[in-house]
């Protein structure tokens, strides 16, 4: 390593693993420490920077520094301590070299709209590449921004977000996949998340609801009008939307996989357009969803909160098995997926049918005793989807911004621990070889054209 500052700066200190700063001056600390984590581990960097579309190969070197101080604010001396960036990253392909600026926070901290569009000046001033923030707000991938730019401010600059959650997460997914090949490496990482993951460090997660929660769910209760522009609203579906997040990197752990909120093209691009459809959503049909993707299930599972009946549901949808020809055996097909246990959240299971057709659901267990129980009456139409499902009602618990959460992030992994992880979509199988009977006048013919053996 070089240690040597880009010319556009007066003022670096290169970063250290272990720094020797004050205790009081956590946000530093971190900084520092993850930036060195990132320089020092391989695997940890890669995946970092492939979040924000960078590709990093093994040749591809990392430098950083924390508290920049760029050379024409040394001269005019007219800008304060608050302009002052946590950090400077350089990638070195070989070819072209990456420059970015870090602005980091943490406890209940943010980066304000101001300060970002100050340190955005600063990046096209001196030719940065893109601004990072790291805050303990959750967003929905990486490339999406909690603070709100207009388009004009990005041309020649690109804006990212990582929470301190999500750079634990993935660092704890290297150590849990065993992806880091160098013991020394794993041992520095390792290390890094211990840290990261003590209180004192300043890391925190999604606890709770926004404010004006109560408020909403008390109008969705009394079929009041929510207005979708409201700050209520608006502030809502925020929350929720960081809430998501928070539920899919609890997940990570969990199943030892990344957990992704899957979200159509649109709002992976816009997320302005995701915060407007959803907000419209909550407003016109009192409720909040997630599609959250694990590698290799059966299905998404979905998240469903009923505001308007203080209710969370969890449900993945399968196909029903087109091969069989009964609705029972249809249903014992799934019912043997499931395993039977005293634990874990109620599951129901839905047969969902073509048309107008009435669609059923019952407690699995009853549904494993006695397979017609799912039957609907005055129809012969067997059922095309099975849901399986589990819903909690909470009742005056739901208003509760902690309660809700800690009910929410509960049931979740419980869903798909007893349940979700059981499920195996319908595979149709494989044609068989037909068998095609000879013709013997045909097998006749040939014997007599049968040249004689000497």
């Amino acid at each position: 390593m070089s240690e040597t500052r880009p010319d556009y700066t007066s003022q670096g200190k290169y970063a250290r693993l272990i720094p020797t700063l004050a205790d009081s001056k956590k946000e530093e600390r971190a900084t520092s420490i993850l930036l060195a984590a990132l320089m020092s581990v391989y695997e940890f960097r890669k995946a970092m920077l492939q979040s924000i579309n960078l590709r990093v190969g093994a040749r591809t070197k990392l430098e950083a520094w924390t508290e920049v101080v760029f050379k024409d604010e040394t001269l005019a001396k007219k800008k304060g301590p608050d302009d002052r960036p946590d950090g400077l990253i350089v990638l070195d392909t070989g070819r072209k070299k990456w420059h970015a600026l870090i602005e980091a926070k943490v406890g209940s901290e943010t980066v304000g709209e101001e300060q970002l569009l100050k340190y955005i000046k600063q990046a096209k001033e001196h030719g940065i590449d893109a601004v990072i923030t790291i805050t303990n707000q959750f967003v929905a991938l990486p490339t999406h921004h909690p603070v709100s730019i207009p388009k004009k401010n990005l041309r020649s600059v690109e804006i990212f977000h990582w929470s301190w959650t999500y750079i634990v997460t993935m660092a704890q997914l290297l150590l849990t996949q065993d992806k880091i090949e160098s013991q020394d490496q794993r041992f520095i990482l390792h290390e890094v998340v211990k840290y990261l993951e003590d209180p004192s460090s300043g890391k925190t997660g999604f606890t709770s609801m926004n404010a004006e929660w109560k408020t909403v769910v008390q109008s969705a209760f009394n079929n009041s009008k929510l207005n979708k522009n409201s700050d209520e609203v608006l502030k809502t579906v925020s929350s929720w939307h960081q809430e998501q997040r928070e539920l899919c990197l609890q997940m990570w752990p969990l199943v030892g996989e990344k957990v992704e909120v899957k979200l159509p093209r649109t709002h992976r691009n816009d997320p302005k357009q995701r915060l407007t459809d959803d907000c419209d959503k909550l407003a016109s049909e009192q409720l909040l969803s997630s599609t959250i993707a694990i590698p290799n299930a059966a299905a998404d599972l979905l998240v469903t909160v009923d505001i308007a009946r203080k209710s969370i549901t969890c449900s993945m949808r399968l196909e029903a098995p087109k091969d069989k020809k009964s609705s029972s055996a249809k249903i014992n097909w799934l019912t043997r997926q499931l395993p039977t246990s005293e634990k874990g959240p109620a599951i129901r299971v839905k047969a969902i049918r073509k048309g107008q057709a009435m669609d059923t659901d019952k407690p699995l267990e009853e549904v494993r005793q006695n397979p017609v129980i799912l039957d609907a009456e005055n129809t012969d139409s067997l059922p095309v989807y099975f849901e399986v499902f589990t819903s909690l009602d909470l009742g005056g618990k739901f208003s509760g911004n902690r309660v809700f959460i800690e009910h929410l992030e509960k049931i979740v992994p419980d869903f798909y621990r007893y349940a979700g992880q059981y499920l195996k979509a319908w595979v149709a199988p494989a044609p068989r070889v037909k068998h095609v009977e000879e013709d013997p006048e045909e097998e006749t013919e040939a014997q007599l054209t049968k040249p004689d053996d000497d």
